[in-house]
């Protein structure tokens, strides 16, 4: 998270890690919107950076939306949700406090083929809360993948919104408030007791065990009745910093069972072994971050990731070297993607 004299968008993503604008992490969702639904906004987002704040259309392979699902159907399906998608924001209008309601995603156009492009817009009113925004938080992409409800996306975003304010480390919502930012449907887990067992309590495990912060969220009563809460955040010390990067290493249900701090066996498929880096790369350059192989792996399933630095090491032979490598290297893989379909 970064807030002050930065404006949101000069902040810059890099191999690791993505920005979303503080006003899209506190947003009240009239559509309830599906985890995956989430992180293909995230992947939106993060696509159109450069221009996120131009009247531009933005041009991503369907593929990179499709992660490890082999069917588009539910790229399909979350684009729809995004587009139906009204969501509330709180702004400042004329010196008062005010909420802004804008659309997620603007029209969009979705090549028939399975390995085709999405072209897409982001919506003048929206264009115009980011240009604005000068608070944002940066989300881990191992992280935003490896969560596995809204909830604890969500949770985590709020955290990583907040978690570097060196005046702040706490703060109180309504219930309803909170209700509304981690987008719990209407008429659902309407008591504190079942929102707390089925949503609040697993959020919390899963961002206390994969992120860099601890977080508890503690009810405030008034009278008998839970109406308020108290959002509290603290970064981990070492060791604990050290265990969030070894739970991501293991499968979700590994994962699971190590958040609900189960001790039985679980039998747990071997995550696929991965190849050495080729011995013909050294001559080309050094190796880029693990971090960014593993993120390229992830956006593109199928290719060989090591065939691909080898291309765009000898594409960018003659050049003036990137400022940052690792970014340069995604944005290659990205465009290769796009060319040389599967």
């Amino acid at each position: 998270m970064a807030e002050g004299k930065i404006r949101t968008i000069e902040a810059r993503p890099n191999a690791e890690s993505l920005i979303k604008p503080g006003e899209l992490v506190d947003l009240i969702e009239v559509t309830p919107l599906s985890l995956n639904d989430r992180r293909i906004y995230n992947q939106l987002l993060e696509n159109a950076w450069d221009a996120i704040d131009k009247p531009v259309t933005h041009l991503i392979a369907k593929s990179v939306l499709r992660g490890s699902h082999n069917s588009n159907d539910r790229v399909g399906d979350s684009l729809e949700r995004l587009m139906s998608a009204i969501v509330k924001v709180a702004v400042i209008w004329d010196g008062e406090p005010a909420v802004e309601r804008v659309q997620l995603l603007g029209g969009n156009l979705e090549s028939g083929r399975a390995d085709g492009l999405l072209e897409y817009e982001i919506p003048a009113r929206l264009r115009k809360i980011i240009r604005n925004s000068q608070v944002f938080a940066r989300l881990q992409r191992e992280v935003m993948f490896a969560l596995s409800s809204k909830y604890a996306l969500t949770l985590y975003e709020m955290v990583q919104k907040r978690g570097n304010l060196r005046w702040k480390a706490s703060e109180k919502f309504t219930l309803e408030a909170l209700r509304g930012i981690m987008g719990v449907p209407k008429g659902k887990l309407t008591s504190w007791s079942n929102l707390k067992l089925r949503a609040i309590d697993p959020a919390v495990a899963e961002v206390n065990a994969l992120s860099d912060f601890m977080v508890e969220i503690v009810a405030i009563k008034t009278g008998r009745a839970v109406t308020h809460v108290e959002l509290r955040w603290w970064r981990k010390d070492g060791d604990a910093s050290g265990a969030a990067d070894r739970a991501l290493q293991f499968s979700k249900v590994g994962r699971r069972v190590r958040v609900e701090g189960k001790t039985e066996h679980v039998s747990v498929e071997p995550a696929p072994e991965v190849r050495p880096r080729p011995a013909w790369l050294d001559s080309r350059g050094v190796p880029l971050h693990t971090s960014t192989y593993e993120t390229a792996r992830l956006r593109h399933p199928g290719y060989d990731i090591y065939f691909v630095e080898g291309e765009w090491r000898a594409w960018a032979a003659g050049r003036e070297p990137a400022r940052d490598p690792d970014r340069a290297f995604l944005a290659f893989f990205r465009s290769y993607a796009e060319k040389n379909p599967l």
